[in-house]
This record gives C-alpha cells, sequence and structure tokens, in this order.
C-alpha cells in the first residue's frame, strides 16, 4: 500500500474530525505515516539500534509539528520499536540477546500451536491464497526489494496463523512479531537467507495441502532461527559477549 504524501492527509481531514481515541483525524493520520515509516527503516537497517530519534529532526524531515511526531514515536513505543530514555529522548531500541532470545522462545511456542490447532484438511481457497501471497513474497526475494519482502513476508506468515481461527492467540503472535521487527534486517542482508525463507514457505504449502502437521511444526521451529542468530552474531561483534550470553 502506498501512503499518501502528507500534504494530501492534511487537505483530505475535515476540520474538528476526530478518531476514536479522541485525537483529531488529520494528526492521527499524518502519525500513523510517520510511525510506519520509520518502522519501514527500522526494518531496513536505515536506522539502527540505539539511534536517537530527534523530535524536531523528525518535524523537519516530515514538514509536520511535534504533536504528529510525538503521536508516532508513542505507536512506535507501544509496538516495542523504541524506548523513551529520561533526559535523552527517543531511540530505536536495542534489544540484548538475552531479550531476543526470551521473545524468540516465546514466538516458538505460539506459532508451533497455532499450526498445530489448524483444522485439516485446509481448504482449496485456503491454500490457493497462501499461494498467491508465496508468489507476491517470491517476486520481492527475486528483484532484492526488501521491504516488499518483509511485507510479503508479514502477510504470508498473518495468513498461515489465521487459518488456527484462534483470535487470542493470532493477535499475540502479531505483538511479539512487531517487537523484533528491527532485528529483520540483519538476515535479510543476506540473499541465501532469504531464498531460504523463500523456500520454507513453499515447503509450508507443501505441508498444508498434504496434511503433514508434523513436517508443518519443524518448518515452522526452522524458520524462525536466522534473524536471531543474524542478530546475535552482529551485536556480540560490536559489543562482546556478555557473561550470560557467552554461556
Amino acid at each position: 500500500m502506498v501512503a499518501k504524501p502528507l500534504k494530501q492527509i492534511k487537505a483530505g481531514a475535515k476540520a474538528g474530525e476526530k478518531s476514536a481515541e479522541g485525537v483529531p483525524a488529520r494528526q492521527s493520520a499524518i502519525a500513523e505515516i510517520i510511525a510506519r515509516r520509520i518502522e519501514e527503516d527500522i526494518v531496513l537497517g536505515r536506522r539502527h539500534p540505539r539511534e536517537r530519534l530527534i523530535e524536531q529532526d523528525l518535524c523537519d524531515l516530515f514538514q509536520t509539528h511535534r504533536g504528529d511526531v510525538r503521536l508516532a514515536l508513542f505507536e512506535l513505543e507501544r509496538k516495542g520499536l523504541i524506548e523513551r530514555i529520561p533526559n535523552r529522548g527517543a531511540m530505536v531500541r536495542g534489544l540484548t540477546p538475552e531479550e531476543v532470545r526470551a521473545i524468540y522462545a516465546v514466538r516458538e511456542e505460539l506459532e508451533v500451536m497455532a499450526v498445530r490447532i489448524i483444522p485439516f484438511p485446509v481448504a482449496s481457497h485456503d491454500i490457493g491464497r497462501l499461494e498467491e501471497l508465496q508468489r507476491q513474497h517470491g517476486a520481492a526475494v527475486a528483484t532484492g526489494d526488501l521491504l516488499a519482502v518483509f511485507y510479503g513476508n508479514l502477510r504470508f506468515h498473518q495468513a498461515l496463523f489465521g487459518l488456527c481461527g484462534n483470535s487470542c492467540l493470532i493477535e499475540t503472535i502479531d505483538l511479539l512479531a512487531e517487537k523484533v521487527h528491527g532485528i529483520r534486517f540483519y538476515a535479510n542482508a543476506f540473499p541465501q537467507s532469504l531464498d531460504r525463507a523463500r523456500r520454507d514457505h513453499l515447503e509450508m504449502i507443501k505441508a498444508l495441502r498434504g496434511g503433514r502437521r508434523d513436517e508443518l511444526i519443524a518448518l515452522t521451529r526452522r524458520h524462525l532461527k536466522p534473524s536471531p542468530e543474524a542478530y546475535i552474531k552482529a551485536y556480540e561483534l560490536r559489543f562482546g559477549k556478555s557473561e550470560r550470553t557467552s554461556r
């Protein structure tokens, strides 16, 4: 989805119109775009862990007011992508290896739970939907469009886990995935990792079509490994291994 320019958002919102949270619609829409663009910069490695996000710089970049920027930063903080440090302001959150391992340990169990309860056989239209999403993801991998790769991968897994039908589980999986958007770049920077993800998706579809649940579970576990491994390796090269990390 292509975002509207900020000037169009400002011009299109009706005066006095408010969002569900009571925030003026114009301000809410602009903040959403700013938050999404900063998130994309984090995902693509344009903004690095512990990098400061200075409000005035963001105001200048997006040609808007501090209120819009602050709403965007609050949303990114809610997702766990940035953090606010007293007397220093906001910065891209730099997850420690221990935090990454903890998040991925929970992600693995929840995602395995989701594929374990998917009703079999899976309907042909659901398989077809996954195949179409994977074609889009595969095309992005082939052209090296990393932003399209990110969104394609996101949509594929949302559709896959959505088959389980448990809305609470699906929501929790999405929330945990958001927390580690900032580490995806470390694996996606390597073409072999992107191709492995593409092949994993194809194998997942085959396992679904054939009703091979144990294979699908194994693929789900394997698919999660490259991102945390690449991030932790890069983190330790930069900051060294802590006593807890090296155990």
